[in-house]
């Protein structure tokens, strides 16, 4: 059974420690990526209003991918930037209409839950990825939130010091095992024997009365 145990707190160890490097990945990309994480092609994006409503809702977390200008189509969901009240933010919108200009192109694009299209088309270079349909609900808020100082902390620090204590702890364990007078298994056996000779003479003694000898007075 403690091996069982022993097992299963290596296992959950592992994944902690795994599920933290991949989030210090993400959060470190994003700050080398216009604030977009990355990992192996596909991007986490959080759903930041309500505007693809039913497709998608705030908070949700979609998965991004990269994909060639030229396999863009009406319907496809994009991600892009965009300009709003002269900031640059992430958009992700559905293609209304493509817009071709000799050999180059753009989207009109519009939210599934608004009225009109988006105020301008989208240029090749605006362009970030393609969803597909991938994606977590509310996922998205778990994410911003470790992006923060406090979660950062408390779901990456924290973990992995955790981690690294407890392979410590183990190592200890072993070194001091390892440095342990090693016997034999004859002198394993000689202690076994002695111990039940020693065990057997106590169990006589309880057993067999007082003997303190008589005194002769004649």
């Amino acid at each position: 059974m403690k091996k069982v145990i022993k097992i299963i707190v290596d296992v959950l160890a592992w994944i902690v420690l795994i599920c933290a490097f991949l989030i210090t990945i993400l959060v470190f990309s994003a700050s080398k990526n216009n604030g977009i994480p990355q990992l192996f092609g596909i991007m986490p994006m959080t759903v930041q209003s309500d505007s693809m409503v039913p497709t998608f809702k705030k908070g949700d977390l979609l998965f991004v991918k990269e994909s060639d200008l030229m396999d863009l189509k009406k319907d496809d969901v994009i991600s892009f930037y965009m300009i709003v009240d002269g900031n640059r933010i992430i958009n992700t919108h559905r293609i209304v209409e493509v817009e071709e200009s000799g050999s180059s192109k753009s989207f009109i694009t519009r939210g599934d839950n608004n009225p009109a299209n988006d105020p301008s088309p989208v240029s090749a270079s605006d362009i970030i990825g393609v969803w597909r349909g991938g994606r977590i609900a509310g996922g998205g808020n778990i994410i911003d939130f470790l992006r923060t100082r406090t979660g950062f902390f408390i779901f990456i620090v924290i973990p992995m010091a955790i981690f690294f204590l407890f392979e410590l702890y183990k190592f200890i364990t072993v070194l001091i095992e390892t440095k342990k007078p090693k016997i034999s298994a004859a002198e394993e056996e000689e202690i076994k024997k002695k111990a039940i000779e020693e065990y057997l003479a106590k169990e006589k003694k309880d057993t067999d009365p007082d003997d303190t000898g008589s005194e002769d007075n004649g």
